[in-house]
């Protein structure tokens, strides 16, 4: 009797020790079928990409300008700037685009950049040649282009401590409205034998507003 119990249990414990039968794996559903997704339509930014320079047939070196010594040329002066559009809007003094009395990027997305590869002056002040990025201050007693010496910046980026110089601007009204912001380097015309050297007039305009100031290579 003895002995049929111990085969018994040894039975009882074998079987717990065999593996559990593997259950089938239910049936795959299959996924809901996606609505198609129409092509995507590329759109245009809101704002655009410009520039505008001024070229002169010489470039400036150690004892005079490389013309007069056949040597290579031209030299550039060029503002490359966002051109931002009204589209309706009377941007001038408006919150959010270009408020009075606050620093405006003069154009839109990165900042507005003047590239100068001579020497020049801007309205009175002296301008090394070089890199510089530019904005406007707009007020209701008259407007100011203020040149930085930061560089390659988001055009909101502006920091007082890199300014370089503050230069009144003129302004006037313009009867019709400019619906993209532009920039113009418009140089005078000297007949020879004239001793002046390259100038002209640095313009922006947007809206009804025009703003300028003189330019000129050198002193």
């Amino acid at each position: 009797m003895l002995t049929r119990f111990v085969i018994l249990g040894a039975l009882v414990a074998g079987a717990a020790d065999l593996p559990a039968q593997s259950q089938p794996a239910p049936a795959t559903q299959p996924a809901p079928a996606q609505p198609a997704q129409p092509p995507r339509i590329p759109r245009a930014t809101a704002s655009t990409r410009a520039s505008v320079a001024v070229l002169i047939d010489s470039r400036w070196g150690e004892g005079g300008w490389f013309g007069a010594l056949n040597l290579a040329g031209p030299a550039k002066i060029a503002i490359d700037y966002g051109q931002p559009h009204a589209r309706g809007r009377n941007v001038v003094g408006m919150p959010g685009v270009m408020p009075w009395d606050s620093v405006w990027r003069a154009g839109a997305n990165m900042s507005t950049q003047l590239t100068a590869e001579v020497d020049m002056t801007i309205g009175n002040t002296f301008i090394p040649r070089g890199i510089y990025t530019l904005f406007a201050l707009p007020t209701r007693n008259g407007w100011k282009l203020i040149v930085s010496k930061e560089v390659l910046q988001w055009g909101t980026d502006y920091d007082p401590k890199q300014d370089f110089a503050r230069i009144d601007l003129r302004s006037r009204t313009l009867p019709e409205p400019i619906e993209s912001l532009t920039f113009w380097l418009v140089p005078a015309i000297e007949a020879p034998p004239s001793t002046t050297l390259p100038h002209g007039v640095l313009k922006f305009a947007w809206g009804n507003t025009e703003l300028s100031t003189d330019w000129r290579v050198g002193h």
